[in-house]
């Protein structure tokens, strides 16, 4: 297959861009509304953006009736959220966050998770939750306002709590014992059971 962009419906480039871009880490956010409703929902095109300072990045696809999902707009109203790295003993759990459901749902309490006071900001954490990334809003990039346009949504990292039990003796976070999910397309996810190791090459001197 080979076309210019121009000749693919975005419904195509989005089965393409989602089933090649891959596996994807999910990022697990809650944040709080105005009325204290709290809301919890994963995030799959989620990456690094920055170490110095510590910023991260999520992509927001506007729905069918271009309404901002409540995520983004409760970032935008209250300016903080706590983004968790989801295992796989929590792969069901966050599936069924990913719903859309009307603001007034609590998908805390809905999939049965426990929450957690954070330390700096006012969204609530997942208590269970080995990794947690408590941010605060930096910006909002916006593509456009029509069904499919992404809003690349930045994060200031302000507080992470890692759980002892998932690091190894130096202190790095140990992929078998996070036991992290990963998003493939359509329906498929993944886990880090099968990763290698590969030595960074040494340039000549």
């Amino acid at each position: 297959m080979d076309s210019p962009i121009a000749g693919l419906r975005p419904q195509d480039f989005y089965r393409i861009a989602s089933g090649s871009v891959l596996p994807r880490p999910i990022a697990w956010i809650s944040t709080r509304d105005a009325q204290g409703v709290a809301n919890l929902a994963p995030f799959s095109f989620f990456t690094v953006a920055s170490i110095d300072p510590p910023v991260l990045a999520f992509s927001h696809v506007n729905r069918r009736d271009q309404r901002d999902k409540d995520t983004l707009a409760n970032l935008l109203q209250g300016g903080d959220c706590v983004v968790h790295t989801v295992a796989q003993a929590m792969a069901e759990a966050m599936n069924l966050s990913s719903g859309e459901f009307p603001a007034e749902c609590d998908e805390f309490a809905l999939a049965g998770l426990a929450m957690a006071d954070s330390h700096s900001v006012a969204a609530p954490s997942l208590r269970d939750a080995a990794v947690r990334f408590e941010c605060r809003l930096r910006e909002v990039v916006r593509f456009g306002a029509q069904p499919l346009a992404g809003q690349l949504v930045l994060l200031d990292v302000v507080h992470v709590s890692v759980d002892d039990a998932v690091l190894d003796a130096r202190g790095n976070v140990d992929p078998a014992r996070l036991d992290a999910v990963g998003k493939l397309g359509g329906d498929g996810y993944c886990t880090t059971h099968a990763g290698f190791m590969l030595a960074r090459p040494v340039p000549p001197r």
